[in-house]
């Protein structure tokens, strides 16, 4: 099992950077009480003041089942005040179910995403992270052992290491050499099997995921020019669309808009994520994964975007930090593997092949 103290510091001090009488804001389920209540003594222990949430497994698919128009519609104000009052917030994905969603009509989905939007901006608008603690519906959707899944994921999160942080530290400085390199980047285009995408990022920043909001991290990425995007795309990583499996993704896009799009698997719910809203056919993002001690798919995105050799687009919400302009309720992260042969081409010369940036 993962150090509970351990991941309680580094989440503190790397992703939170907690100070004296800050209100940190957490929230879990309560499968992740072991790593919540070690991060509650350490906020604590900074002089800060710890703020403690953790749901019993299956609220989420509860509150569809029984929530009227108002509550789908809207934030309660309590949450919302709540949300406005903190400094930090951190969510630690402990789920019982990953697929607890999957009966739920993907229009709820769509329409709850939606409603939360003025709590998405607030929690955005400060500081935050999001981390994983092993559960054994994650190990079983991994395809691991509960004790193999919680060794990955210590190497992940580079527990593995006597300084933690002096590892994100060094992946930073590799990941901040990659995003200089790009900085002057117009066009990317991107192929691979059945892919063959062209999109410009001129002017655009590419920011460096170096754990400090999602923990494990290990990406640099930008959110594209919004109508710049033409060209197919496959995605081979099979994806979560909110709690049912998506996977063996087409894409077309044309000025920037998605305008055919098929699924092998789940073709129901990319159906109905493209029509939340209008923003939801256009990219927010491309990222590049980075991290070495994620080297094979688990069916949890938070991991599988940052494998080393991939790269992911978002459909939906774009990153204004990027200079993206695109706003939308959806902001989904597609990923292709290019270990398995492909390359990324920037302004004429090759940066990435067959899964290595050169």
């Amino acid at each position: 099992m993962i150090d509970a103290d351990a991941f309680a510091v580094l989440l503190a001090d790397w992703c939170l950077e907690v100070q004296p009488n800050q209100q940190i804001l957490i929230n879990s389920t309560t499968l992740a009480q072991e790593p919540a209540a070690a991060l509650h003594r350490a906020v604590l222990e900074r002089g800060a003041w710890p703020l403690l949430r953790l749901d019993p497994p299956g609220l989420d698919v509860g509150f569809y089942r029984h929530a009227r128009d108002q509550q789908l519609d809207a934030v309660a104000p309590i949450e919302l005040a709540e949300i406005n009052a903190v400094d930090a917030t951190i969510r630690i994905h402990a789920p019982a179910d990953p697929r607890e969603l999957a009966t739920i009509d993907p229009a709820l989905l769509a329409r709850r995403a939606r409603g939360v939007a003025p709590y998405r901006r607030a929690r955005s608008a400060r500081r935050w992270a999001l981390s994983i603690w092993p559960t054994p519906a994650l190990a079983q959707t991994a395809g691991m052992s509960e004790e193999q899944y919680a060794e990955f994921l210590t190497r992940a999160l580079f527990l593995d290491h006597a300084d933690p942080v002096a590892q994100w530290q060094a992946l930073s400085s590799r990941q901040q050499v990659i995003a200089d390199r790009l900085a002057s980047a117009q066009e990317v285009h991107i192929e691979a099997d059945r892919t063959d995408l062209r999109l410009n990022v001129a002017q655009r920043r590419w920011i460096n995921s170096d754990g400090r909001r999602n923990m494990p991290s290990g990406e640099v990425f930008t959110s594209p020019l919004e109508s710049s995007t033409h060209g197919t795309i496959h995605f081979d990583v099979p994806s979560m669309g909110r709690g049912a499996e998506v996977s063996g993704i087409d894409l077309k896009f044309v000025d920037g808009e998605v305008v055919a799009a098929h699924a092998e698997v789940g073709d129901e719910r990319l159906q109905a994520a493209l029509a939340i809203d209008a923003g939801a056919r256009r990219l927010g993002e491309l990222g590049i994964g980075t991290n070495s001690g994620i080297n094979r798919a688990t069916g949890s995105t938070l991991l599988d975007e940052k494998i080393a050799g991939t790269i992911h687009l978002a459909l939906g919400n774009s990153y204004p930090e990027a200079g993206g302009l695109n706003e939308s309720a959806l902001h989904w992260d597609l990923i292709c593997d290019l270990r398995k042969g492909g390359r990324v081409t920037v302004d004429g010369d090759v940066h990435i092949l067959d899964g290595a940036v050169l």
